[in-house]
């Protein structure tokens, strides 16, 4: 009994608070022919008045009804329901639907007038690409998930939603491929996006720090894109989307560390132009992650590694500097740093003013007032520039932290410590998985067969299975011998 009295208690006070909004209306009417009064209580700023004036509305005022179960009958609307849960019809009008109450009768008739507020689609801003769809992602799970079907129109395309958030009701959905994606991955996504206990979903970003494996690395292990087109290939390679209402960002798992360095662009080009780009992707990396640190670390310890012809250059250009490498190296990688993320935060226009003059400027006087020089200054430009080719943005920000603990070891035990600090973070990515799957794959484990769309992108003809790492259920994705067999039209007609 108290449970009982309790539940009531709990369900009056949340009718109560919903009537405290302004966007509450309730309004009474009358059937013209039965004579039968009603009313329509609903959220205006949640529904599409046109629906209600153009649609219900005509009917249920001339309609011949006298009660609610005749009203999905008269009503040109598909999802018209009959309920006789009071909460779960105000659940309903939380959501979009208009609430149809007889007085003197218990249930209750509510349909579906949601109001779509979303942008177009757009060109994408962070993965944007020369060649290719022109197509992004929108706030709408609805529009992203029409897109991907648009581009996989198979039966076997399989979409489960999930509610998540106990004030945002986040509606999340997982979609696969039926047939082709290991059904292991599968349930782990969705076991994992069952166990989320969180009030307020907003974005992607949050699904991805919490279905993550390790959530202290600072390497993502869910790869997030914007492209349709970028999603609609990783599925039929056999992996897991998951699509977020509210974001305009798909996440992809499980996913391998190689994949955050290569472009999609690389499969509209030629294979050996793509793969020339992703190596010197991974080469510009590595040179924006060691540069500096290398630069530290030979100026304070090394010193007789540098060669006698750029030894008077360097003996010039510190002559006058007063602080040692390290102290020299950290004040710019920092002003850099908030370059960059002034540039960011500001407005478009005034960011690309402020990071063009505020480089020039700022790189200009500390070589001419004597704290920085000249070949540190063009080391430490040319290591952002080349953090700037990495295509997937939460790659680039892992790449940016990283100097500054290389830069550490380095001024403490110079190329030992670089050593040491390359050891720590090896280990640390040998030990890193998404979804279980190894995030170094192909390297660890070591798959050749999967080389040949990781750090080079053979052509087409070459690529005939999905990789081993992934354990598709269907690993064959076209026919070998179809492919390498060359069909002339001469020569059929010679023979």
């Amino acid at each position: 009994m108290f449970f009982l009295k309790k539940w009531g208690k709990e369900k009056k006070k949340k009718k109560d608070l919903i009537k405290k909004s302004y966007d509450y209306q309730t309004k009474n009417f009358k059937n013209e022919k039965t004579g039968i009064e009603f009313q329509l209580i609903y959220i205006s700023t949640l529904i599409e008045e046109n629906i209600v004036q153009e649609s219900a509305l005509p009917n249920l005022l001339g309609g011949n009804w006298e009660k609610i179960e005749d009203i999905p009958s008269l009503l040109p609307i598909t999802d018209v329901d009959v309920l006789d849960n009071q909460s779960e019809a105000e659940d309903k009008l939380l959501l979009g639907y208009v609430l149809i109450k007889v007085p003197g009768q218990k249930r209750l008739c509510t349909f579906a007038a949601p109001k779509h507020l979303y942008r177009d689609i757009n060109i994408p801003e962070v993965e944007f690409s020369v060649v290719g769809p022109k197509e992004t992602f929108v706030e709408s799970a609805e529009r992203n998930i029409n897109l991907i079907r648009k581009r996989l129109p198979i039966s076997n395309l399989v979409i489960k939603e999930f509610e998540v958030g106990k004030i945002s009701k986040t509606k999340i959905y997982v979609v696969y491929i039926e047939g082709i994606t290991n059904m292991e991955d599968v349930e782990t996504v969705i076991q994992r996006i069952s166990e989320i206990e969180m009030d307020s979903i907003i974005d992607s970003s949050y699904i991805v720090q919490i279905i993550c494996d390790n959530q202290n690395s600072l390497f993502p292990q869910i790869l997030d894109t914007e492209r349709p087109d970028r999603t609609a290939a990783i599925l039929a390679e056999g992996k897991v989307a998951i699509v977020i209402d509210g974001s305009p960002h798909v996440l992809i798992a499980p996913t391998t560390l190689v994949e955050f360095f290569a472009s999609f662009e690389d499969y509209f080009l030629n294979w050996i132009i793509a793969s020339f780009f992703r190596i010197l992707r991974l080469f510009s990396v590595a040179f924006s992650l060691f540069v500096t640190p290398f630069y530290v670390a030979i100026l304070t310890y090394h010193y007789e590694l540098i060669p006698q012809d750029l030894l008077g250059l360097l003996v010039t250009t510190r002559r006058q500097i007063p602080f040692p490498p390290f102290l020299e190296a950290l004040f710019l990688e920092i002003t850099i740093e908030l370059l960059r993320e002034a540039g960011a935060r500001l407005p478009t226009k005034v960011g690309q003013t402020i990071g063009i003059v505020g480089g020039i400027v700022l790189g200009t006087a500390s070589v001419e007032a004597g704290l920085t020089s000249n070949v540190l200054l063009i080391f430490v430009s040319l290591a952002a520039l080349s953090s700037f080719t990495t295509p997937v943005y939460r790659i680039s920000n892992t790449i940016r932290l990283l100097r500054f603990p290389f830069l550490i070891m380095a001024q403490l035990w110079g190329i030992l410590g670089i050593l040491i600090g390359f050891s720590v973070l090896l280990i640390h990515l040998l030990r890193l998985t998404s979804l279980g799957r190894p995030m170094l794959a192909p390297i660890f484990p070591f798959r050749i067969h999967d080389f040949k769309d990781s750090f080079i992108r053979l052509s087409f003809n070459r690529q005939t299975k999905r990789p081993i790492t992934l354990r598709s259920r269907q690993r064959e994705r076209y026919s070998d011998e179809k492919v390498k067999k060359h069909k002339d039209i001469r020569k059929d007609i010679d023979e």
